[in-house]
């Protein structure tokens, strides 16, 4: 079909008012395949469009009459798939969408990234035991090839097709403060719950007692797992926000900082951070029930100290049940400190 493709492109299309589109979900097959350097069709393409994820906003609007937590929940379990998003809202909940989804042995979502790892490499064990590896708290490379038994170099290659497939993306800290320590983690939200929860509770699922599993070996952690995907969430609000002129300063990076403090020479971390050349904001991101307090603000500021190359230093807090009075009095004085709720988000 591609060389047919090639020969009507390069004669009778060229007088034509033909726009050709060709359309593909494995993203493999279409970028080898289709527009490789061995394929007829290379070189030909007039413009290329790689279809990204929806974001938490876009996400939303599957879950009409949903609350604002369950809009996360149901982000942060497919990534921004509508097809998944569809799937999980096609139910009395989005509770009980992730049980049947995920956890029942007949769920469209049960075996779905042991399928496309099938479709998209041509050595799916050996992904799968690398992607294992990670949800299980492997970041470093050396760790990830001592937990799936593969050398460094190879490791190293493999990693790089699933950043390339977009399950996985390495790391690295903003700020310009500890470049040296890149991690990898698992990008795809559907990836990443899947590896989280599914695996370890098989024999369960595979028996039919899947209204076990999700009561007792998912929901309860289900609070923990969010949390981690609020950060994104809320780094996505940041994006949309600099997109619309809305933050104190254009920032040219955004992203996570992890390190050692200068100071008190331990190990610390910040949720988000947007950075331009002199210009911070400094996010704290709490997916907790219970209002946020000034000693959160304080402990920001703290750790702010640390990058005394940016003079102008914001404080963003995100908050999934609120803030205390003595925060909320202060941030109405103080241009320098923005308060975010779920509301907010939306």
């Amino acid at each position: 079909i591609s060389s047919v493709l090639q020969k009507h492109i390069d004669t009778t299309f060229k007088s034509s008012n033909i726009m050709l589109i060709l359309c593909g979900s494995s993203m493999s097959f279409m970028e080898r395949q289709v527009l490789g350097y061995k394929s007829p069709l290379y070189g030909r393409r007039n413009a290329q469009l790689k279809i990204e994820p929806f974001d938490y906003y876009d996400s939303a609007a599957f879950f009409e009459n949903t609350s604002f937590e369950d809009k996360i929940l149901g982000y942060a379990v497919t990534g921004g798939i509508p097809q998944y998003l569809r799937e999980i809202n096609g139910y009395n909940s989005i509770s009980e969408g992730i049980q049947q989804s995920f956890f029942n042995k007949f769920g469209s979502l049960y075996e779905e990234p042991q399928n496309l790892l099938k479709q998209e490499l041509r050595e799916p064990a050996v992904y799968n035991t690398i992607i294992a590896s990670i949800a299980n708290g492997a970041s470093k490379l050396n760790d990830i090839s001592t937990k799936s038994g593969e050398e460094n170099k190879k490791t190293s290659k493999y990693l790089t097709a699933l950043i390339q497939l977009g399950i996985i993306e390495r790391e690295l800290p903003v700020g310009g403060i500890g470049k040296r320590n890149g991690v990898y983690r698992i990008k795809d939200n559907m990836y990443r719950f899947w590896y989280k929860f599914v695996p370890e509770n098989v024999t369960n699922i595979e028996s039919g007692n899947y209204e076990y599993v999700y009561k007792n070996k998912v929901e309860p952690f289900l609070s923990d797992y969010v949390g981690r995907i609020f950060e994104d969430v809320c780094r996505q609000f940041m994006l949309r926000e600099n997109t619309k002129g809305k933050l104190p300063f254009v920032f040219d990076k955004i992203g996570r900082w992890w390190g050692t403090n200068p100071v008190s020479r331990n190990q610390e971390e910040i949720d988000v951070m947007a950075v331009s050349k002199k210009s911070a904001i400094f996010c704290e991101c709490k997916w907790k029930n219970e209002l946020m307090d000034m000693t959160v603000l304080n402990e920001l500021k703290r750790k702010a100290k640390t990058f005394g190359q940016y003079s102008e230093k914001y404080f963003y807090l995100f908050s999934k049940s609120g803030f205390k009075s003595n925060l909320t009095e202060l941030s109405k004085t103080d241009d320098h400190i923005c308060l975010i709720c779920l509301a907010d988000l939306f």
